[in-house]
This record gives structure tokens, sequence and C-alpha cells, in this order.
């Protein structure tokens, strides 16, 4: 009696619903408490007659708010339209990898069509962006790709269930009622269920998860927990920042790429892509890299104190580098407190407007000068991390700290962000940020 009792409050308490056979519901039919858009607009998830509706534009993902480690999970998923494709992310990362729209994961294919030569479209299981796993069978080209033992999915317009059991590092899925492909030794194997927006709507419903016991996950096999960033771009506009006409067909939305042609004809500061929001102490988080062809260019050395390197005569030393291009993150609203993003010698990071003035005292000019060189070869996806507390900067450059607790003397209060002009080509993406109390 006394368990009957407790399951029926249990029922009706906000979020919970308990069945009998131990799942838990991870969608309340009425809206998207639980989870959180992690780089997608704010239309791209939505809730419809006891649905989450997906748009499947821009590329992104909707994660779970919680961590999950051994787990049954039970979903249906249905692709309106032929063709269409999504996912189910399994053991994630809360934020995406750099320079893709996808998070570390193990990734349950949702996917609707004819195979490929190396896919299926009836619940491949594979690991992405770099988590592991070993494939219950090897795949033909020998990728961590466990493809199904056979074609159980229905076509769009029709519901498939999906029963995605994960325990201890292994992964197995039923695609409508039978097990079909799976994995094992997966890393991470404790993280955030997400599911997958690319390209095309897709509905799902009837989400619910039985926790199962820990089986003790180590800390490296273990996701990062979310630390409260938030999407600074939608994926399919620029809403939020400050485009005037000038530079209309020059910044560009391209799914979940910002690109630039470095051509804005705008007027003087209004090149740059400004945030419309002023922000006093953040973290944020972002990728670029160079879209334009690379040339050899004479750049000047810099010291480990900020000074050029002068030859005999006096003159700045230079050096030839492959260059394709310059940019940089303004902060708080002004040109000299920029975080530079080039192809120099001495690497991204330094902080031209402080570094490069002689009046300001060695200690500044040192400190705000790049500790190494972080950036990676041309072409690739770099990622770098700004921390701005009162006037101290700290700065990490493909998960090296280049500038650490730096000040900026006389650096505004409060002020927008700024994605330079340079008048050189450069893409943007996975632009997130934290505002600190």
């Amino acid at each position: 009696m006394l368990r009957t009792l407790a399951c029926w409050l249990l029922l009706f308490l906000p979020g919970a619903a308990i069945a009998e056979d131990g799942f838990v519901s991870l969608f309340n039919g009425r809206d998207l408490t639980g989870w959180q858009n992690v780089n997608c607009a704010p239309g791209t998830w939505s809730v419809r007659d006891e649905m989450i509706v997906c748009t499947g534009k821009p590329t992104g993902v909707l994660r779970t708010d919680k961590q999950y480690e051994n787990f049954v999970l039970e979903m249906e998923w249905k692709h309106l339209h032929k063709g269409g494709n999504a996912g189910l992310f399994v053991w994630s990362d809360p934020l995406t990898s750099v320079g893709v729209p996808f998070t570390r994961s193990i990734e349950v294919q949702i996917l609707d069509g004819p195979n490929g030569d190396w896919y299926t479209t009836h619940g491949d299981v594979f690991a992405i962006h770099g988590a592991v796993m070993t494939p219950d069978r090897p795949h033909p080209k020998g990728i961590m790709r466990c493809l199904p033992s056979e074609e159980r999915s229905k076509p769009a317009g029709e519901w498939n269930h999906y029963r995605v059991e994960c325990n201890n590092g292994v992964v197995q899925l039923a695609v409508n009622g039978k097990v079909v492909s799976g994995g094992s030794a997966c890393s991470p194997r404790k993280g955030y269920i997400c599911l997958e927006s690319e390209g095309s709507e897709v509905h799902f419903r009837n989400i619910k998860i039985k926790e199962l016991p820990s089986t003790g996950a180590k800390f490296e096999e273990t996701a990062p927990l979310a630390e409260g960033f938030r999407p600074m771009y939608t994926g399919v506009d620029f809403t939020g920042w400050l485009l005037p006409e000038g530079s209309k067909g020059h910044w560009t939305s391209k799914d979940w790429v910002i690109d630039y042609d470095g051509q804005s004809e705008a007027e003087g500061e209004e090149k740059h892509l400004w945030t419309e929001k002023e922000y006093r102490d953040f973290e944020m988080i972002g990728d670029w890299r160079w879209s334009g062809k690379p040339v050899k260019t004479p750049r000047a050395v810099i010291l480990p104190n900020g000074d050029y390197v002068l030859d005999a005569d006096g003159k700045q030393k230079t050096v030839e580098v492959m260059d394709a291009g310059d940019s940089g993150v303004y902060l708080r609203g002004n040109n000299r407190s920029q975080v530079n993003l080039w192809c120099w010698p001495i690497g991204s990071g330094e902080v031209y407007g402080y570094r490069n003035n002689p009046a300001m005292p060695a200690e500044v000019r040192a400190a705000l000068t790049p500790k190494m060189v972080a950036d990676k070869p041309l072409g690739q996806w770099n990622r770098f991390r700004i921390l701005l507390r009162g006037d101290r900067l700290t700065v990490d450059i493909n998960g090296q700290r280049v500038i650490e607790n730096a000040q900026l003397p006389g650096v505004p209060e409060s002020g927008r962000i700024a994605l330079q002009h340079h008048g050189d080509k450069v893409q943007f993406a996975n632009l997130y940020i934290k505002e600190l109390e």
C-alpha cells in the first residue's frame, strides 16, 4: 500500500513520471523543461501535440540538463521528408567540438533513405568527434561504426521505435523491437543525451529513460560538466548582432558558420560584427579559421616582452610566413582591447592595442604577449577561450594558455563584443558566452 501511494505521489510531482517498470519521462509533452538548446535558433526546437518538433535548421543539437552513465532509453521518431537526417547522441559533451556543429559522443543514427557504400539508414551506431568505440561487427572500411544486422526502419511519414541500452561502456540499439547494432569499450561512457538537428523536419515523442546502477566511470571516461554557456549565434540569421546595410551580403549566415568575405561597405567601426548587447565580466568560447588563400608575407618578429626584434639598422626584423588573414575579438566596445587572431610569428591571442603601446608599463606589455604559438595550420579550425573579469584577461588558444590574468589598464567596465573586420576572409563558428557575476 505504501509503495503504491509513493508511486502516485511521484506521478504528481512536477517533471516526474515514474512508471512501474522504472522508466521516467525525459520529455513532459508540454515544453522543453529538462533540455538545453546548445547551438540552434530559438525556433529550431519546439513542442506540439506532445512531440518535440525539430525544423532541422540550423545543424546542431538539443541536450539534456543532466548527465547519465548507465541507462535504458526508449523513444519514437519520425522523419517528415524522404532523405531526412537526424540522430540521438549518448554520453555527449555539453558543447560542440572544434569546427563542427556536433558534440563528442556516441551517435545513434536517425536517417531515412537509401543505404550508402559505408552507412545504412537502419540504425548505425558510431563514435564521433573524439569519442571511441569498438563496433560489434568490424566495419568494411575499418571505422568505428557498427552497421545493423538487418533493415528494420520504417520510411518517412511513419513512426519508428528505438530502445538504446547504455551500460558500462557498452551500447546496444534495438530498432522496432530487435537489437541490430552496438559497440563496446566506449569513451566517454558518462555524459549528456542529445537530439540532433541536421537539415529537415523530424519529430520525437515518448522519450523515457530508466537509469541503471553506476559502474564507476572514471574521470577520463566522463564528459565535462556544463558550465552555463549559451549560444551567441542562431545559425539561421544575425539575431543579437548589429548588421548595417553595408555589411549585408558580406557577413553571411551559412548554417552553423558565420562567413565573412572581408569586403564590408559599412562605415568605419560598423564594418565589424558587433553584438547588440553590452557585456561586463564574461567568458567567451569561439572557433575561427582562415578561408582565404595563404600568401607569403613578411611579418615582424616580436620578443616575449612585447618589443619588436630590430636589425642592425634599427628596423623591425621580419620573417616570411604564409599569411591568410587578420581578425580579432573586440572586448567591451573598443579596438584597443582586441584579442588578435592572425598569422604573425608570435601567434594569436595577443592584445595589440596594449602590447604595441610604448606608453604602457613593461609588465603590462609583456603579460599581453602570447607565451607560445598555439595556432593550428592554416585552413584548420581553431578555438579561443577568452575570460575577462574586471580589467584582467586570460586567453586560451586551442587549449593552450597564451595570456594569463593580464591587466588591461583603463578598459571600459562594459561594452559590446565584436568580430573584427580587417579586410580578410575568415569564418567563425561555435560562439558561446557565459556572463559572470
